[in-house]
């Protein structure tokens, strides 16, 4: 958000968070919907019982092409359990539902496009520019990639379970190389659609 906020006065970033508290995953959705966002980006870190497990993936919405993207969707979503009203506030939707991922897809078709290119970007920057283990542009029927009405993406920038990718991702130096090949397919992205315009 910093090096989008120097390098482009003119684009409003609109953080969901900036402390370590627990945002509500429709509202995170919502506060981007509210301020009619552009494009939603959404930054974790990944975890994975297998120890062994490396490397960075970004998703877009998109219908489930493996059951371990299925499974991967289910973990992320099911912290809505944790939420009161959570089947009000998610019209219905139960995160352990196969069928209710299909129905995700169809919601956020328009802007497929346009988030697998933000996505393919970001891959191609955490590859060549900062030397991570590229897992590869997946799609999974996130919540927050749902409920938003622009492009949207979920980046997992490196596994906290993996001892050396947590060192690197503690470290001030892998903060600022994944936060530069963010901002680097994001300005990228912006002159592309600048050019569509």
């Amino acid at each position: 958000g910093q090096y989008i906020e120097e390098t482009f006065p003119d684009v409003k970033v609109i953080y969901t968070r900036k402390t370590d508290v627990f945002i509500e995953l429709m509202e995170r959705a919502a506060i981007a919907n509210k301020a009619k966002a552009d494009l939603f980006i959404s930054i974790h870190c990944n975890a994975s019982p297998n120890k062994a497990a490396y490397g960075t993936e970004t998703y877009a919405m998109g219908l489930h092409v493996s059951e371990a993207n299925l499974n991967v969707a289910k973990r992320e979503n099911s912290v809505i359990l944790l939420e009161e009203n959570y089947e009000t506030n998610y019209d219905g939707f139960d995160p352990k539902s196969t069928e209710a991922y299909i129905i995700f897809s169809l919601y956020q078709n328009v802007n497929i496009d346009k988030s697998l290119s933000l996505a393919s970007k970001i891959q191609t920057q955490f590859e060549e520019r900062v030397k991570r283990f590229n897992r590869g542009v997946k799609q999974a029927g996130f919540i927050v990639l749902y409920k938003t009405n622009m492009p949207s993406i979920l980046i997992e920038t490196g596994f906290l379970s993996n001892p050396q990718e947590e060192k690197f991702l503690a470290s001030d130096e892998g903060q600022v190389n994944v936060a530069s090949a963010i901002f680097r397919a994001f300005r990228e992205y912006k002159s592309e659609m600048e050019k569509e315009k």
